[in-house]
């Protein structure tokens, strides 16, 4: 196996393995809650991948016991006011806005618009999935082409208690049958790494100590493969996808999610129906 090289990127790392590149989500300490910086340091560690000829794949890991509990709603980390370079559509500048003008703005940014690029990366990605991996983190892992999973992950997407038809990146009917779909979302519910496999929505589950080692192996059989190949194929499969809806579904449900932000902001007190970490936390019992 190559020698790794690390650079330590801020809230994501990137790693050098031979022809894979292993891209880690670096917030431990917070489930690897996504604030915008990480999703920046994330765009450009995805970049970087793309760019260098010598990597053929890219694994997607979180660093700690979580993949990721999804988007920061409370750590002191948050920057969601914060202006960042726009670089995923043409909306503008959120953080002068009011109102679902900013909401709309900023999440067409971080949220729809930087998964829709990432699942255009033109080299196979590979998510390497432990612990939570939860609403945000589900839309990380989907826009992956393939899902190694541990035995002790759990996957959900909680947000309709929130008032919410589900995350912005809206796979759900695509990664899974829509009977499971709903049952995910009106429930709330975590589903075993396991269950997920028997689903299709996972491709191995491995034993928590060979997470890392199983998923590199995978890529780098992965890489033996021409590069044109694989970005021609993914790109197949890709196109498949969207002729069965679901770029189209994608715009049609970020327009329902926003209209129940601007429910919840009209109706209570806040855009998220009145529920912060421990509120959604208790809901879950």
């Amino acid at each position: 196996m190559a020698a790794a090289r690390t650079v330590p990127q801020g809230p994501v790392r990137y790693e050098r393995r031979g022809a894979v590149a292993v891209v880690t989500l670096h917030r431990p300490e917070y489930r690897n809650a996504q604030n915008s910086a990480m999703t920046y340091a994330l765009d450009d560690a995805l970049y970087r991948a793309a760019d260098d000829d010598e990597v053929r794949v890219v694994v997607l890991a979180g660093a700690g016991e979580h993949f990721s509990a999804g988007h920061d709603i409370g750590s002191p980390g948050r920057d969601a006011q914060l202006p960042f370079e726009r670089r995923a559509g043409l909306w503008w500048d959120h953080s002068d806005k009011a109102g679902a003008e900013a909401r709309y703005a900023r999440e067409s940014e971080v949220y729809l618009g930087m998964c829709r690029r990432w699942r255009e990366l033109p080299k196979p990605a590979v998510a390497a999935v432990q612990g939570a991996c939860v609403a945000g983190g589900l839309m990380l892992a989907w826009v992956c082409d393939l899902i190694v999973a541990s035995d002790d992950a759990f996957f959900a997407d909680p947000v309709v208690r929130m008032g919410i038809p589900g995350v912005e990146y809206f796979a759900h009917p695509w990664v899974l049958p829509p009977r499971i779909a709903r049952e995910l979302l009106y429930t709330g519910d975590r589903m075993s790494a396991r269950r997920a496999y028997e689903l299709g929505m996972v491709n191995r589950v491995v034993p928590r100590a060979e997470l890392a080692d199983r998923t590199l192996e995978l890529a780098e059989r992965i890489a033996a493969m021409p590069r044109m190949g694989l970005a021609l194929a993914k790109r197949a499969v890709n196109q498949a996808e969207d002729l069965q809806g679901l770029h189209a579904g994608l715009d049609s449900v970020f327009g329902l999610h926003h209209l129940a932000h601007a429910h919840n902001a009209e109706t209570g007190d806040d855009p998220l129906g009145g529920m912060d970490v421990r509120a959604m936390k208790e809901a879950r019992g």
